[in-house]
Protein backbone atom coordinates (compact mmCIF):
# COMPACT_ATOMS: atom_id res chain seq x y z
CA UNK A 1 0.00 0.00 0.00
CA UNK A 2 0.98 3.69 -1.12
CA UNK A 3 1.39 6.07 1.37
CA UNK A 4 -1.89 8.03 1.43
CA UNK A 5 -3.62 4.96 -1.17
CA UNK A 6 -7.09 3.69 -0.29
CA UNK A 7 -7.18 0.59 0.68
CA UNK A 8 -9.72 -1.58 -1.05
CA UNK A 9 -11.12 -2.87 2.18
CA UNK A 10 -11.29 -0.61 4.80
CA UNK A 11 -11.95 -1.10 8.62
CA UNK A 12 -15.87 0.09 9.61
CA UNK A 13 -14.88 0.82 13.14
CA UNK A 14 -11.25 1.76 14.20
CA UNK A 15 -10.22 2.54 18.09
CA UNK A 16 -8.18 4.90 18.90
CA UNK A 17 -6.91 3.86 22.67
CA UNK A 18 -5.14 6.26 25.63
CA UNK A 19 -4.45 10.17 25.89
CA UNK A 20 -4.64 11.69 28.85
CA UNK A 21 -1.75 14.45 27.69
CA UNK A 22 -1.28 16.71 24.72
CA UNK A 23 1.88 15.18 23.68
CA UNK A 24 -0.06 11.51 23.20
CA UNK A 25 -3.03 12.86 22.14
CA UNK A 26 -2.73 15.00 19.57
CA UNK A 27 -0.78 12.56 17.24
CA UNK A 28 -4.22 10.21 17.87
CA UNK A 29 -6.48 13.02 16.68
CA UNK A 30 -3.91 13.67 13.53
CA UNK A 31 -3.60 9.77 13.03
CA UNK A 32 -7.75 9.85 13.08
CA UNK A 33 -7.74 12.55 10.70
CA UNK A 34 -5.83 10.39 7.90
CA UNK A 35 -8.15 7.65 8.50
CA UNK A 36 -11.10 9.90 7.99
CA UNK A 37 -9.78 11.32 4.98
CA UNK A 38 -9.09 7.86 3.46
CA UNK A 39 -12.72 6.88 4.44
CA UNK A 40 -13.05 5.51 7.32
CA UNK A 41 -16.49 5.72 8.38
CA UNK A 42 -16.34 5.29 12.22
CA UNK A 43 -13.43 6.09 14.52
CA UNK A 44 -14.01 5.94 18.42
CA UNK A 45 -11.22 6.97 20.64
CA UNK A 46 -11.33 5.60 24.38
CA UNK A 47 -9.94 7.14 27.19
CA UNK A 48 -10.49 8.77 30.77
CA UNK A 49 -12.80 11.63 32.19
CA UNK A 50 -9.83 13.20 33.23
CA UNK A 51 -7.46 13.27 29.97
CA UNK A 52 -7.46 15.78 27.34
CA UNK A 53 -9.40 13.63 25.43
CA UNK A 54 -13.03 14.59 27.65
CA UNK A 55 -12.89 17.92 26.17
CA UNK A 56 -10.47 17.71 22.65
CA UNK A 57 -11.76 14.50 20.96
CA UNK A 58 -15.37 15.77 20.89
CA UNK A 59 -14.56 19.21 19.59
CA UNK A 60 -12.96 17.90 16.69
CA UNK A 61 -15.93 15.50 16.10
CA UNK A 62 -15.00 11.96 17.25
CA UNK A 63 -16.90 9.57 19.22
CA UNK A 64 -15.50 9.24 23.07
CA UNK A 65 -16.00 6.13 25.23
CA UNK A 66 -14.85 6.41 29.19
CA UNK A 67 -13.19 4.20 30.97
CA UNK A 68 -11.97 4.50 34.85
CA UNK A 69 -8.39 3.78 35.36
CA UNK A 70 -5.60 5.73 36.88
CA UNK A 71 -1.73 5.88 36.45
CA UNK A 72 0.88 3.12 37.81
CA UNK A 73 3.82 5.41 37.34
CA UNK A 74 5.12 8.10 39.22
CA UNK A 75 1.98 7.75 41.89
CA UNK A 76 1.75 7.01 45.17
CA UNK A 77 1.02 3.65 46.80
CA UNK A 78 -2.20 4.24 47.60
CA UNK A 79 -3.08 5.51 43.76
CA UNK A 80 -1.30 2.00 42.65
CA UNK A 81 -2.99 -0.08 44.74
CA UNK A 82 -5.95 2.03 43.71
CA UNK A 83 -5.39 2.05 39.83
CA UNK A 84 -4.78 -2.25 40.15
CA UNK A 85 -8.20 -3.06 42.03
CA UNK A 86 -9.58 -0.95 38.97
CA UNK A 87 -7.68 -3.13 36.26
CA UNK A 88 -10.03 -5.74 35.91
CA UNK A 89 -13.22 -4.23 35.64
CA UNK A 90 -11.34 -1.51 33.10
CA UNK A 91 -10.27 -4.19 31.08
CA UNK A 92 -13.98 -5.78 31.34
CA UNK A 93 -15.31 -2.25 30.32
CA UNK A 94 -12.80 -1.91 27.28
CA UNK A 95 -14.14 -5.36 25.89
CA UNK A 96 -17.42 -4.71 26.38
CA UNK A 97 -16.59 -1.10 24.17
CA UNK A 98 -14.49 -2.78 21.51
CA UNK A 99 -17.47 -5.72 21.18
CA UNK A 100 -20.61 -3.26 21.19
CA UNK A 101 -18.94 -0.95 18.44
CA UNK A 102 -17.72 -3.93 16.21
CA UNK A 103 -14.05 -2.60 16.59
CA UNK A 104 -11.69 -3.67 13.70
CA UNK A 105 -8.24 -2.59 14.39
CA UNK A 106 -7.01 -0.52 17.42
CA UNK A 107 -4.34 1.84 17.69
CA UNK A 108 -3.03 1.98 21.10
CA UNK A 109 -1.53 5.68 21.85
CA UNK A 110 -0.44 5.75 25.26
CA UNK A 111 -1.50 6.89 28.32
CA UNK A 112 -3.68 5.74 31.32
CA UNK A 113 -6.88 4.04 29.02
CA UNK A 114 -4.11 2.49 26.51
CA UNK A 115 -3.04 -0.53 28.94
CA UNK A 116 -7.36 -2.08 29.06
CA UNK A 117 -7.82 -1.45 25.69
CA UNK A 118 -4.76 -3.57 24.43
CA UNK A 119 -5.62 -6.29 26.63
CA UNK A 120 -9.10 -6.41 25.59
CA UNK A 121 -8.11 -6.43 21.66
CA UNK A 122 -5.21 -9.06 22.56
CA UNK A 123 -8.64 -11.28 24.32
CA UNK A 124 -10.80 -10.22 21.25
CA UNK A 125 -8.08 -10.99 18.45
CA UNK A 126 -8.15 -7.65 16.79
CA UNK A 127 -5.10 -6.58 14.94
CA UNK A 128 -3.30 -3.67 17.26
CA UNK A 129 -0.93 -1.20 16.18
CA UNK A 130 1.01 0.49 19.11
CA UNK A 131 2.09 4.63 18.62
CA UNK A 132 5.59 4.94 20.75
CA UNK A 133 6.28 8.43 20.69
CA UNK A 134 9.34 8.67 23.11
CA UNK A 135 12.58 7.09 23.13
CA UNK A 136 11.72 5.22 26.73
CA UNK A 137 8.29 3.22 26.27
CA UNK A 138 6.09 3.62 28.36
CA UNK A 139 4.81 0.64 30.23
CA UNK A 140 1.51 -0.61 28.47
CA UNK A 141 3.23 -0.33 24.97
CA UNK A 142 6.48 -2.48 26.27
CA UNK A 143 3.97 -5.34 27.30
CA UNK A 144 1.45 -4.92 24.38
CA UNK A 145 5.07 -5.02 22.07
CA UNK A 146 4.96 -9.03 21.61
CA UNK A 147 1.36 -8.78 19.96
CA UNK A 148 1.04 -5.81 18.14
CA UNK A 149 1.32 -5.94 14.56
CA UNK A 150 3.52 -3.71 14.22
CA UNK A 151 4.68 -0.50 16.23
CA UNK A 152 5.14 3.21 14.76
CA UNK A 153 8.31 5.15 16.80
CA UNK A 154 9.06 8.42 17.08
CA UNK A 155 13.14 7.01 18.07
CA UNK A 156 14.56 4.97 16.80
CA UNK A 157 16.36 4.25 19.93
CA UNK A 158 13.29 2.44 21.49
CA UNK A 159 13.50 0.10 18.87
CA UNK A 160 14.92 -2.84 20.16
CA UNK A 161 11.62 -3.31 22.45
CA UNK A 162 9.49 -3.79 19.89
CA UNK A 163 10.06 -6.97 17.88
CA UNK A 164 8.10 -5.18 14.36
CA UNK A 165 8.98 -1.58 15.14
CA UNK A 166 9.01 0.93 11.72
CA UNK A 167 10.69 4.72 12.64
CA UNK A 168 7.39 7.01 11.10
CA UNK A 169 7.90 9.84 13.22
CA UNK A 170 5.00 11.33 15.10
CA UNK A 171 2.13 13.70 12.88
CA UNK A 172 2.59 17.43 13.83
CA UNK A 173 0.22 20.20 12.94
CA UNK A 174 0.41 20.92 8.93
CA UNK A 175 1.18 24.74 10.67
CA UNK A 176 5.00 23.44 11.46
CA UNK A 177 5.79 22.14 7.75
CA UNK A 178 4.19 25.13 6.05
CA UNK A 179 5.82 26.95 4.26
CA UNK A 180 8.69 24.27 4.39
CA UNK A 181 11.91 25.44 6.64
CA UNK A 182 14.47 26.89 3.79
CA UNK A 183 18.34 27.91 3.77
CA UNK A 184 17.84 31.63 4.11
CA UNK A 185 19.99 33.16 6.72
CA UNK A 186 18.52 33.96 10.29
CA UNK A 187 16.90 37.48 10.40
CA UNK A 188 18.33 40.28 11.77
CA UNK A 189 18.59 40.44 15.68
CA UNK A 190 18.45 37.09 17.30
CA UNK A 191 15.41 35.86 19.15
CA UNK A 192 15.17 33.02 22.20
CA UNK A 193 11.51 31.52 22.85
CA UNK A 194 11.25 30.37 25.70
CA UNK A 195 8.32 27.77 27.27
CA UNK A 196 7.66 24.58 29.06
CA UNK A 197 4.29 23.27 27.67
CA UNK A 198 0.59 24.99 27.88
CA UNK A 199 0.50 24.80 31.54
CA UNK A 200 4.47 26.37 31.62
CA UNK A 201 7.08 24.93 33.84
CA UNK A 202 8.04 27.21 37.08
CA UNK A 203 12.22 25.74 37.18
CA UNK A 204 12.32 27.51 33.23
CA UNK A 205 10.34 30.34 34.54
CA UNK A 206 12.40 31.28 37.22
CA UNK A 207 15.84 30.31 35.77
CA UNK A 208 15.00 32.74 33.28
CA UNK A 209 14.15 35.42 35.60
CA UNK A 210 16.77 35.02 37.70
CA UNK A 211 19.13 35.54 34.66
CA UNK A 212 17.47 38.56 33.22
CA UNK A 213 17.59 40.29 36.74
CA UNK A 214 21.48 40.59 36.73
CA UNK A 215 21.78 43.97 36.80
CA UNK A 216 22.91 45.62 33.37
CA UNK A 217 22.80 42.57 31.82
CA UNK A 218 23.59 42.59 28.22
CA UNK A 219 22.14 40.32 25.95
CA UNK A 220 22.97 38.57 22.60
CA UNK A 221 19.60 38.45 21.81
CA UNK A 222 17.36 41.43 20.40
CA UNK A 223 14.33 40.18 21.90
CA UNK A 224 12.97 37.34 24.01
CA UNK A 225 9.37 35.32 23.82
CA UNK A 226 8.11 33.68 26.90
CA UNK A 227 4.85 31.37 27.35
CA UNK A 228 4.76 31.04 31.56
CA UNK A 229 1.93 28.80 31.56
CA UNK A 230 -1.61 30.11 33.09
CA UNK A 231 -0.87 29.06 36.76
CA UNK A 232 2.64 31.32 36.84
CA UNK A 233 1.32 33.77 35.03
CA UNK A 234 0.74 36.86 38.00
CA UNK A 235 3.92 35.70 39.52
CA UNK A 236 5.91 36.29 36.19
CA UNK A 237 4.44 39.15 35.26
CA UNK A 238 5.13 40.60 39.03
CA UNK A 239 8.75 39.87 38.43
CA UNK A 240 9.04 41.04 35.29
CA UNK A 241 7.50 44.87 36.67
CA UNK A 242 10.26 44.73 39.43
CA UNK A 243 13.00 45.14 36.52
CA UNK A 244 14.15 48.63 35.74
CA UNK A 245 13.09 49.88 32.33
CA UNK A 246 9.61 50.35 30.51
CA UNK A 247 6.56 48.07 30.91
CA UNK A 248 3.88 47.88 29.00
CA UNK A 249 1.02 45.39 30.60
CA UNK A 250 -2.37 44.16 28.80
CA UNK A 251 -4.46 41.64 29.95
CA UNK A 252 -2.86 38.21 28.72
CA UNK A 253 0.48 40.23 27.71
CA UNK A 254 3.23 42.10 28.63
CA UNK A 255 6.03 43.54 26.93
CA UNK A 256 9.18 44.56 28.89
CA UNK A 257 11.71 47.12 27.49
CA UNK A 258 14.94 46.54 28.92
CA UNK A 259 17.36 50.00 29.22
CA UNK A 260 20.07 47.44 27.30
CA UNK A 261 18.44 47.69 24.00
CA UNK A 262 16.54 44.34 24.66
CA UNK A 263 13.36 43.13 25.02
CA UNK A 264 10.92 40.42 26.10
CA UNK A 265 7.07 39.29 25.19
CA UNK A 266 5.34 37.67 27.96
CA UNK A 267 2.49 35.82 27.62
CA UNK A 268 0.26 33.06 29.69
CA UNK A 269 -0.28 30.71 26.70
CA UNK A 270 0.87 31.11 22.79
CA UNK A 271 -1.77 30.52 20.20
CA UNK A 272 0.60 31.12 17.31
CA UNK A 273 3.05 28.40 18.54
CA UNK A 274 4.71 27.34 14.75
CA UNK A 275 4.92 31.30 13.88
CA UNK A 276 6.34 32.15 17.11
CA UNK A 277 9.05 29.06 17.16
CA UNK A 278 9.58 30.15 13.04
CA UNK A 279 11.13 33.53 14.30
CA UNK A 280 13.06 32.00 16.98
CA UNK A 281 16.47 31.05 16.38
CA UNK A 282 17.12 29.09 19.75
CA UNK A 283 14.66 27.75 21.39
CA UNK A 284 14.65 26.97 25.73
CA UNK A 285 12.01 24.23 26.57
CA UNK A 286 10.96 20.64 27.82
CA UNK A 287 11.40 17.90 25.80
CA UNK A 288 8.28 15.61 25.66
CA UNK A 289 7.70 13.90 22.09
CA UNK A 290 5.52 16.51 20.66
CA UNK A 291 7.77 19.32 21.27
CA UNK A 292 10.70 17.67 19.98
CA UNK A 293 8.73 16.62 16.56
CA UNK A 294 7.25 20.42 16.56
CA UNK A 295 11.30 21.81 16.86
CA UNK A 296 12.48 18.93 14.14
CA UNK A 297 10.15 20.38 11.61
CA UNK A 298 11.08 23.92 11.86
CA UNK A 299 14.68 22.62 12.09
CA UNK A 300 15.30 24.66 15.32
CA UNK A 301 18.39 24.55 17.68
CA UNK A 302 17.82 24.09 20.94
CA UNK A 303 18.48 23.34 25.09
CA UNK A 304 16.44 20.89 26.92
CA UNK A 305 15.50 20.87 30.45
CA UNK A 306 13.70 17.01 30.75
CA UNK A 307 11.05 17.49 33.15
CA UNK A 308 12.25 15.02 35.77
CA UNK A 309 9.44 13.75 37.00
CA UNK A 310 8.16 12.48 33.62
CA UNK A 311 7.49 8.56 33.82
CA UNK A 312 10.61 6.37 33.43
CA UNK A 313 12.49 9.32 32.70
CA UNK A 314 11.36 9.49 29.19
CA UNK A 315 11.71 13.07 28.51
CA UNK A 316 15.37 12.81 29.95
CA UNK A 317 15.77 10.10 27.34
CA UNK A 318 14.07 11.90 24.14
CA UNK A 319 16.79 14.84 25.02
CA UNK A 320 19.38 12.93 25.08
CA UNK A 321 18.36 10.83 21.59
CA UNK A 322 18.47 14.63 20.07
CA UNK A 323 21.53 15.85 21.51
CA UNK A 324 23.27 12.85 20.13
CA UNK A 325 21.95 13.62 16.75
CA UNK A 326 23.69 16.93 17.06
CA UNK A 327 20.28 18.92 17.20
CA UNK A 328 20.08 20.10 20.92
CA UNK A 329 22.23 20.80 24.27
CA UNK A 330 21.07 19.26 27.36
CA UNK A 331 20.65 20.81 30.75
CA UNK A 332 19.46 19.29 33.65
CA UNK A 333 16.25 20.78 35.85
CA UNK A 334 19.41 19.81 38.58
CA UNK A 335 21.33 22.22 36.83
CA UNK A 336 19.52 24.49 36.08
CA UNK A 337 21.25 27.65 37.29
CA UNK A 338 21.21 31.42 35.93
CA UNK A 339 25.42 30.97 35.41
CA UNK A 340 24.75 27.37 33.94
CA UNK A 341 21.98 28.76 31.57
CA UNK A 342 24.03 31.96 30.52
CA UNK A 343 27.22 29.72 29.30
CA UNK A 344 24.91 27.73 27.40
CA UNK A 345 22.89 30.31 25.74
CA UNK A 346 25.62 32.54 25.04
CA UNK A 347 27.85 29.51 23.47
CA UNK A 348 24.72 28.55 20.80
CA UNK A 349 24.14 32.60 20.39
CA UNK A 350 27.66 33.09 19.69
CA UNK A 351 28.17 30.89 16.83
CA UNK A 352 26.54 31.10 13.62
CA UNK A 353 27.57 27.53 12.49
CA UNK A 354 26.93 26.27 15.84
CA UNK A 355 23.05 26.98 14.93
CA UNK A 356 22.94 26.06 10.95
CA UNK A 357 24.68 22.26 12.33
CA UNK A 358 22.17 22.15 14.86
CA UNK A 359 19.59 23.22 12.36
CA UNK A 360 20.67 20.64 9.94
CA UNK A 361 20.40 17.96 12.57
CA UNK A 362 16.91 19.00 13.68
CA UNK A 363 15.48 18.82 10.09
CA UNK A 364 17.21 15.17 9.39
CA UNK A 365 14.92 14.27 12.57
CA UNK A 366 11.48 15.46 10.87
CA UNK A 367 8.97 13.21 9.34
CA UNK A 368 6.49 15.32 7.35
CA UNK A 369 4.72 12.03 6.00
CA UNK A 370 4.42 10.72 10.16
CA UNK A 371 0.12 10.73 9.96
CA UNK A 372 0.13 8.73 6.40
CA UNK A 373 2.90 6.19 7.67
CA UNK A 374 1.22 5.23 10.55
CA UNK A 375 -2.25 4.87 9.37
CA UNK A 376 -0.87 2.66 5.93
CA UNK A 377 0.83 0.55 9.33
CA UNK A 378 -3.04 0.53 10.53
CA UNK A 379 -4.91 -0.33 7.12
CA UNK A 380 -1.75 -3.05 6.39
CA UNK A 381 -2.42 -4.66 9.58
CA UNK A 382 -6.68 -4.98 8.83
CA UNK A 383 -5.50 -6.50 5.82
CA UNK A 384 -3.17 -9.02 6.82
CA UNK A 385 -5.45 -9.83 9.84
CA UNK A 386 -8.61 -10.27 6.75
CA UNK A 387 -6.43 -12.17 4.38
CA UNK A 388 -4.22 -14.90 5.59
CA UNK A 389 -2.50 -15.11 2.19
CA UNK A 390 -0.93 -11.87 2.99
CA UNK A 391 2.72 -12.12 3.92
CA UNK A 392 3.64 -11.08 6.78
Amino acid sequence: MNSGSHSAVLPQCVVLAGGGTGGHLMPGLAVAAELRRRGVPRIIFVGTARGLEARLVPEAGYELRLIEIGGLKQTGWRRQLRTWAQLPGAVLHARRILRETRAELVLGIGGYASGPVLAAARHLRLPLVLLEINAQPGLANRWAAKWASATALAFAEAAPMFPRAVLTGIPVRPEFFAPAPDSSPEPEGLRLLCFGGGQGARPLNEALQDWLRQPELSLPFQEIVHQTGGLDWDRVCRAYLKLPGQHFLLENSLTYLSPNGWQVRAMPFIQAMAEEMRGASLVLCRSGAGTLAELAALGKPAILVPFPGAADQHQLRNAQAYVSAGAARLLEQSSLTSPRLDQAVREIAADARLRQSMREAALRLAHPQAALRITDLMLQAFSRANNPAVSR
